[in-house]
């Protein structure tokens, strides 16, 4: 795809360059099933120039660009079971009221089945329920900045449950639909090559005394412990409306 710039928030085609190429080659090389070095614990005085993992990733004024937006796990059809009460609650009034429930049906209600079994099991024409399409795409992403030498690899998704379910008449308006509240979620990994300046991350809520988290420069990738990573996520979930080139990337790639 091509690579994302916040410098106006506009699609930036990054020119070939020695030293970009470099840094970016080397965060490309770097695959997901490569072993992540875990961060360590630190009690240190913060450093006055420090920066803060979860204040940089969202502040506007930094050149983040974003790259390597790819899809891990995609699901789209119509043909999962849902349970019975879910496809009977989807009938217009009309039919519910020459069709109501019977003791038989409520002893099905929470029994997975198809849009196909449902109809039969009601006594009507498959034609009457509406099939809703089944939505679940994982991907990753990476946010890079130059100037600091820190990349972070993030993963989103349109629904924590198993799938979504969306009642429209094709796939595309489906996903579509299913991305109007996309998230990120799970694991986070930080490459960090700068050595001049102090990278830390800090857990408000910790239950210990140590709420501070200095990421060494690597030339690895570096596995963030959770606790830490919920607050790199609830940051960016509660700016997200303000750094647009995040749902600009992921659209992108499912179009």
């Amino acid at each position: 795809m091509s690579t994302q710039s916040s410098d106006n928030h506009d699609t930036y085609s990054e020119p070939y360059n020695t030293a970009t190429a470099s840094v970016l080659d080397t965060i490309m090389a770097d695959s997901d099933e490569q072993e992540a070095v875990i961060v360590s614990n630190s009690t240190q005085i913060t450093d006055p120039n420090a920066i803060i993992l979860a204040e940089a990733v969202t502040d506007k004024t930094i050149s983040w660009r974003l790259h390597n937006c790819k899809i891990s796990k995609k699901t789209v059809t119509q043909d999962l079971p849902l349970p019975f009460l879910y496809h009977y609650d989807s009938l217009e009034d009309s039919i519910k009221a020459n069709y109501p429930l019977t003791p038989t049906l409520l002893s099905q209600f929470n029994t997975p089945m198809t849009a196909a079994k449902a109809a039969k099991l009601i006594g009507i024409d498959e034609a009457l329920i509406s099939s809703p399409w089944h939505v679940k795409v994982i991907g990753s992403l990476v946010v890079f900045s130059e100037v600091l030498q820190l990349a972070v690899r993030l993963h989103w998704t349109n629904t924590g449950k198993d799938t979504q379910q969306i009642y429209t008449k094709n796939e595309a308006d489906a996903i579509i639909t299913a991305f109007k509240e996309w998230q990120f979620f799970g694991r986070i990994d930080v490459l960090y090559k700068n050595d001049k300046q102090t990278l830390i991350s800090i857990d408000e809520h910790a239950v210990s005394n140590e709420p501070l988290l200095t990421i060494d420069a690597s030339a690895d990738y570096q596995f963030l412990p959770a606790t830490h990573a919920l607050v790199v996520i609830a940051k960016l979930e509660a700016d997200k409306t303000e750094l647009p080139w995040f749902e600009t990337a992921i659209l992108e790639r499912l179009a």
